[in-house]
């Protein structure tokens, strides 16, 4: 017999904020990617385009940490039209030694929600530089409400700017960021208004046309593309790739099949077996980031499966501490 904890969505809330133990918790995920033998398999994936629907499955296994996390991530783009959130989704946390399982995340997707901010906050931490004050947030989803809170624990921010194809809901998030972060942040109908003198700009949308020009990128800024998780999306101008100073991936194998620098490589922009940085690299000093004030950084955040056993891991730990969840025994 085996007993199973059950987290439900109000319990990892309270676990797991989007705090500075998350964002070191992802950054260590990273670190160990580079300097770990991890088993990390690629990224599978369902699509029902009748539906703008996809499934994204994803997992890792991390030696010396004793679970490893399966995660199952539905991203349903209409569903905003019918009152439903456009993502969702669980985690099943298993053990390393025995293959039991320890734990159902019934997260609704809220855990992807954190650990990609973090990843945000981490590129932004190791590629921009450190005076980095002014964000440029293109979409106005959850991501980009996170993506700049996130940037908010690693950067002094002062101002943003929200550009997003619906100008309603840019100026509907930019007022609640305006209160929950107590700086100034602003919609903008311009989206190269929104970059100029803009230190990190973030992408956010599951968009298949550049939203991101390169002529609009300007010495010293650094760009985080978070979208590009499938080989259809593609947030960034190809030559915004070629463009700029330091690429860095999160993981190279990934984005050279479904990132932004698949679809340079594509354009014949960049050469196939191009070699670039990954971010645990950078991170742990093996490859090197940004080398001085004036060079623009690009960070392809695709998502990887140990961002997911890294969250999982924590919230289990949280939730045994703390008590808290359901437990079940089978």
């Amino acid at each position: 017999m085996s007993r199973i904890i059950i987290l439900a969505e109000k319990d990892l809330r309270k676990l797991v904020p989007l705090d500075g133990e998350a964002v070191a918790c992802v950054e260590d995920a990273f670190h160990a990617l580079a300097t770990k033998p991890v088993a990390m398999p690629p990224i599978l994936r369902l699509d029902i385009p009748e539906h703008r629907g996809e499934v994204d499955v994803k997992t890792a296994y991390v030696p010396g940490i004793e679970g490893f996390a399966i995660k199952i991530s539905p991203g349903f783009f209409d569903n905003p039209k019918i009152g439903l959130p456009s993502t969702n989704g669980m985690m099943v946390l298993l053990s390393s030694r025995t293959g039991l399982v320890q734990a159902l995340l019934l997260d609704n997707g809220y855990l992807t929600d954190v650990r990609t901010a973090a990843a945000g906050a981490v590129a932004a931490k190791h590629l921009s530089r450190p005076n980095s004050a002014v964000a440029a947030i293109f979409g106005a989803g959850m991501q980009a409400r996170l993506q700049l809170e996130a940037l908010a624990l690693v950067r002094p921010i002062r101002e943003a700017r929200i550009w997003a194809r619906d100008l309603g809901k840019a100026k509907t998030v930019a007022a609640e960021l305006t209160i929950r972060l107590g700086i100034t942040v602003r919609a903008e109908v311009d989206p190269e208004i929104a970059v100029a003198g803009a230190d990190i700009v973030v992408t956010t949308t599951p968009s298949e046309i550049p939203i991101l020009k390169a002529e609009w990128l300007q010495p010293g800024q650094h760009v985080t593309a978070m979208g590009s998780d499938a080989e259809h999306k593609n947030e960034i101008d190809p030559a915004a790739i070629a463009k700029a100073d330091v690429y860095v991936a999160d993981s190279l194998k990934q984005t050279r099949r479904l990132g932004e620098l698949h679809h340079a490589v594509k354009a014949g922009l960049i050469s196939p077996d191009a070699e670039f940085s990954e971010l645990g690299q950078v991170i742990a000093g093996i490859r090197p980031g940004r080398e001085n004030t004036g060079q623009i950084t690009l960070a392809d955040l695709t998502g990887t499966g140990i961002q997911d056993t890294a969250i999982a891991t924590l919230a289990f730990a949280r939730a045994d501490a703390a008590g808290a969840g359901t437990a079940f025994e089978s």
